[in-house]
């Protein structure tokens, strides 16, 4: 009953340790995989401005996968990322469809100027 009340305000403890999870395993890569995840994780939780705790825990999950891959074949990071790691970045984060915050936005955005147009401002 507890954890109930708990996950409601925190969110879910599951989550939270299947991201921590994820974090330690990006901790035990070796460089420049390392610096190169920790770099895409820290650019994901500004650009993607996902809210939605399973969607965010899956892409946190599949680029610790990616870079792990990487590690064992001996991947450059540019072979990965290419020229330009804000495009790879953002088209790796498209892939993950969960609730943003500028849903929220956009909505209202919306309404108010249907609610405009009707003289309801």
């Amino acid at each position: 009953m507890a954890s109930k009340w708990i996950e409601k305000v925190t969110g879910s403890l599951a989550q939270k340790k299947q991201y921590k999870e994820t974090k330690a395993r990006v901790e035990a890569l070796p460089e420049p995989y390392r610096a190169s995840a920790e770099a895409f994780n820290r650019y994901f939780m500004y650009y993607g401005g996902i809210t939605d705790g399973d969607t965010i825990v899956q892409m946190s999950a599949d680029l610790a996968d990616l870079w792990e891959r990487a590690a064992v074949d001996g991947t450059p990071v540019r072979a990965i990322v290419g020229d330009d790691p804000v495009e790879f970045a953002e088209t790796f984060a498209q892939a993950y469809v969960g609730k943003r915050w500028i849903d929220k936005e956009r909505a209202r955005l919306v309404r108010a100027i249907e609610d405009a147009e009707r003289g309801e401002a």
